[in-house]
């Protein structure tokens, strides 16, 4: 069975955060969606307030401290990546393009991405489309063609069982684990294993 990993990016300043939810749900989906296709999946979840010092310190030293290059190399790593940030001055977070911009660009050429916003009114909802996505396309990634924004009317407003919110989360947990299903071009490859001294001599001796 293939596995699929996905590295969450939430940037949300708050504890409890509507963006961490958001993100939570939004991953949530994606797995049940992939599980039943057949796949196994592994989530990551970053939180970038935990890792806001050795950002800082990243731009100033030039050098990434150990929890930041763990989540690098995480992220490098995965098959897909559901990112959210809540909404600051009409765009997304400094917190949150601060950790796009230790990354090397190149690193998510390809892969597939899921994009989340929260924001306290609905007239934040278009940061999605003219901030995030222009971003991620810079990147060149491939985003799933539905972005979901989150407002304080989404959390707790039911109809029918149901709510606007999740199915806004269903549809784009489709499309992106539809991204996730085959060949994967943003799939950094598998480390050569460097394999033990005596397990080599073992092999030259079994190969004669």
């Amino acid at each position: 069975m293939e596995t699929r990993r996905i590295t969450v990016l939430s940037a949300g300043l708050g504890v409890p955060s509507s963006s961490r939810l958001l993100a939570d749900q939004l991953a949530a989906a994606a797995k049940q969606r992939l599980e039943e296709a057949g796949y196994e999946v592994a989530v990551d979840v970053l939180e970038l307030r935990d890792l806001a010092v050795e950002i800082a310190n990243n731009f100033v030293t030039g050098y990434a401290g150990p929890h930041l290059a763990d989540a690098i190399a995480g992220v490098e790593a995965s098959d897909g990546i559901v990112a959210v940030t809540p909404v600051f001055s009409a765009s997304y977070s400094g917190l949150f393009k601060s950790f796009m911009d230790v990354l090397d660009p190149k690193s998510l050429d390809g892969k597939a991405v899921l994009l989340g916003a929260t924001g306290g009114t609905d007239r934040h909802q278009m940061v999605l489309e003219y901030a995030m996505r222009p971003l991620f396309s810079y990147l060149r990634t491939r985003t799933a063609a539905t972005a979901v924004f989150a407002g304080p009317q989404d959390w707790g407003n039911t109809d029918d069982g149901g709510t606007p919110l999740s199915a806004r989360i269903d549809r784009a947990a489709a499309e992106f684990s539809h991204l996730l299903e085959g060949a994967q071009p943003g799939r950094k490859a598998a480390p050569l294993e460097s394999l033990p001294f005596e397990q080599l001599l073992a092999g030259i001796a079994g190969a004669r």
